[in-house]
C-alpha cells in the first residue's frame, strides 16, 4: 500500500515566532539580509533575501533592473522564444554603474525618424553618432532628446543636423577610473561622458543617472564588472541551446523551472550545464517537497541551490489538478532538516528558496525563520508598478493581470509535458488579477523594515542567527482569531494600510 506520512500537511499561518532576548546590539539598522545563492561559501550572494519568480506577469527586465537595485533578483522567464530571453537578460546586464556599451547608435545620415524609432525601441534617449552606426565606431557626435523637438522638427532632416558635433563634445579616454569620469560629468554639467580610445573609436559611455541610481540604492546586487546580477529560469527541454544564448547574454544564475524537479531529466540537464560551464554560472533546481527528492537534486544533479514547494502559488492548481504537493511549512521543514544534515556531515551548506504559499509579509518572515535562506514571489512582485504587464481599471481600483506559468494563457507546454507533444491536456494555473500596491522599492522597504524588526525581537541580526535562534509555536484556529483585530469596529487609516 501507498506510504502515509503521520504528520498534517502544515502551512506558514499554523506558526509564530516566540521572542527570545533582544540585547542592546539588536538595532534594525544593524541587521544584517545577506542570503547565500550557491554552495560554494565565497560564492554569490543577495543582499535581501527575495527573488522574483520566473513568470511572464512578473519577472521582466524592468523588474530584473529595479529588484537588483535593492539587493534581490529576477529570473527572466523561460516560456519565450530562445533569443527574446537572452535579450531581456543582456538588457538588464547593461544597466551598471559604470562603464556601459551603447545600445543605442545612428549614423550621421540616418534621419531624425530614425532616432525617434530607436529611443522608443531601447528606451534610451542618449544616442551616439558612429560612422558607421556601431557601438565601436568613430565617435561623431550625440544626440539627445535636447537637441530637437520632435512635433517641430523635420523628421526626414538627417541625424547630423542636430547632434552635438565631435568638435563640442566632452570625452574621456580609455584607461580613466570611474571617479574621474563621475568628476568629469560634474564639472561639465553633462549627463553622459563618452570613453573613446586613441583613434577616436566608441569604447563606452558613462552615465549621471547610473552614479545617481547607484548612490541611491546602496544594497545594489552587481558582479566584479558592475553589472546588475540577473537570472533566468530554463526548461529540460531545449537546455542545450538555451543555456549557452542565457550565457553569452551574461546571465549570472540559471534554475531549472518545474512543477516537480525531482526527475533524472533535471539531473541530466543540470550535469550537462554543469559539464559546459563549470562554476561559471550558479544552478538552482526544483521544485520539490520532501527530503528525499532535496538529496537526489543535491547528491546526484550537483545543484548550487534547491527551491521547495509544489502548489502553494496564489495562482497554481497543481494540488487540485493532480493531488500532488505538500503544505508549505511542512515541505520546507522536511527539506532544511535534510539540508542541515548535510551541512553537518560534510561542511557543505546548500541554500534553500522557499517558493509559495506566501500571502503576507508574516509567512515570509516565519519561511525565512524556519531554514529557508530566500524567498522566490510571484503575485508580491506582479502587484507593483514594475510587472511587465498592463494597468487595468475595475470597479474603480487598478489591477494587472496575473497569470500562472501553468495556465492555457502562459502557453508554457515545456514546464509541464514529458512528452513534446507541445500541447498542455489541462491546466495547473490560473487566469487572475491582483491590485497594484506600488513600486517595487515601496513594497520591500516595509517587508523588509517588518523583517528586520521581527529579527531584533528573536535576538538576531544576521538570517543565519535568525535560523538557529528562532523558536516557533503551533498555533490553534482561536489564537489565529485572537492574534488579529477583534471585538471592535475597524476604521480605516489611509496612513497605515492594511498588510498586503
Amino acid at each position: 500500500m501507498a506510504t502515509i506520512l503521520p504528520d498534517v500537511s502544515r502551512t506558514f499561518s499554523e506558526y509564530l515566532l516566540v521572542p527570545r532576548l533582544t540585547e542592546r546590539n539588536h538595532i534594525p539598522s544593524e541587521v544584517n539580509l545577506q542570503a547565500p545563492l550557491s554552495r560554494d561559501p565565497n560564492g554569490l550572494k543577495l543582499n535581501i533575501p527575495f527573488v522574483s519568480a520566473s513568470m511572464q506577469a512578473v519577472s521582466g527586465t524592468k523588474m530584473a533592473i529595479s529588484l537588483a537595485r535593492l539587493g534581490g533578483m529576477a529570473f527572466i522567464y523561460c516560456s519565450q522564444p530562445i533569443e527574446k530571453q537572452a535579450e531581456m537578460v543582456r538588457r538588464t546586464k547593461l544597466h551598471k554603474a559604470g562603464f556601459v556599451e551603447s545600445d543605442s547608435n545612428l549614423m550621421p545620415s540616418q534621419t531624425l525618424q530614425d532616432a525617434l524609432n530607436l529611443k522608443a525601441k531601447n528606451g534610451h534617449s542618449t544616442m551616439p553618432v558612429t560612422e558607421d552606426g556601431t557601438s565601436s565606431g568613430k565617435l561623431l557626435g550625440i544626440i539627445t532628446e535636447n537637441d530637437y523637438w520632435e512635433f517641430e522638427d523635420d523628421l526626414n532632416a538627417p541625424v547630423s543636423k542636430f547632434m552635438t558635433p565631435w568638435e563640442k563634445l566632452v570625452y574621456g579616454k580609455v584607461g580613466i577610473t570611474l571617479d574621474e569620469a563621475n568628476r568629469q560629468l560634474r564639472k561639465n554639467k553633462k549627463d553622459c561622458l563618452p570613453i573613446i580610445d586613441d583613434e577616436q573609436r566608441l569604447v563606452s559611455l558613462v552615465f549621471k543617472k547610473d552614479y545617481i541610481a547607484h548612490k541611491k540604492h546602496p544594497n545594489e546586487l552587481s558582479d566584479g564588472e558592475k553589472r546588475l546580477v540577473v537570472g533566468a529560469a530554463v526548461n529540460t527541454h531545449d537546455y542545450k541551446e538555451r543555456v549557452p544564448a542565457l550565457v553569452e547574454a551574461g546571465v549570472d544564475v540559471i534554475c531549472f523551472d518545474s512543477s516537480d524537479g525531482y526527475s533524472e531529466f533535471q539531473k541530466e540537464a543540470a550535469l550537462w550545464v554543469r559539464e559546459q560551464f563549470g562554476n561559471k554560472i550558479v544552478i538552482g533546481g526544483g521544485n520539490v517537497v520532501s527530503g528525499e527528492a532535496f538529496d537526489y537534486l543535491v547528491k546526484e544533479a550537483k545543484m548550487d541551490f534547491v527551491k521547495v514547494g509544489i502548489g502553494g502559488g496564489s495562482i497554481c492548481i497543481t494540488r487540485e489538478q493532480k493531488g500532488i504537493g505538500r503544505g508549505q511549512a511542512s515541505a520546507l521543514m522536511e527539506v532544511v532538516e535534510h539540508r542541515d544534515r548535510l551541512h553537518k556531515e560534510t561542511g557543505e551548506y546548500v541554500p534553500l528558496c522557499s517558493d509559495g504559499g506566501l500571502a503576507h509579509d508574516t509567512q515570509i518572515i516565519i519561511a525565512l525563520a524556519m531554514g529557508a535562506d530566500f524567498v522566490m514571489m510571484g503575485r508580491y512582485f506582479a502587484r507593483t508598478n514594475e510587472s511587465p504587464t498592463h494597468k487595468v481599471s475595475m470597479q474603480g481600483r487598478m489591477y494587472k493581470p496575473y497569470w500562472g506559468e501553468g495556465s492555457a494563457r502562459a502557453r508554457n507546454w515545456q514546464r509541464y509535458t514529458e512528452d513534446g507533444s507541445k500541447r498542455m491536456k489541462f491546466e495547473e494555473g490560473v487566469d487572475a488579477y491582483v491590485p497594484i500596491v506600488g513600486s517595487v522599492s515601496d513594497v520591500l522597504d516595509v517587508t523588509c523594515a517588518k523583517l528586520r524588526s521581527t529579527m531584533c525581537n528573536c535576538g538576531s541580526s544576521s538570517l543565519d542567527e535568525f535560523q538557529e535562534k528562532s523558536t516557533l509555536t503551533r498555533i490553534s484556529e482561536q489564537s489565529f482569531e485572537e492574534g488579529s483585530a477583534n471585538n471592535v469596529s475597524i476604521v480605516e487609516n489611509k496612513h497605515n494600510p492594511k498588510d498586503s
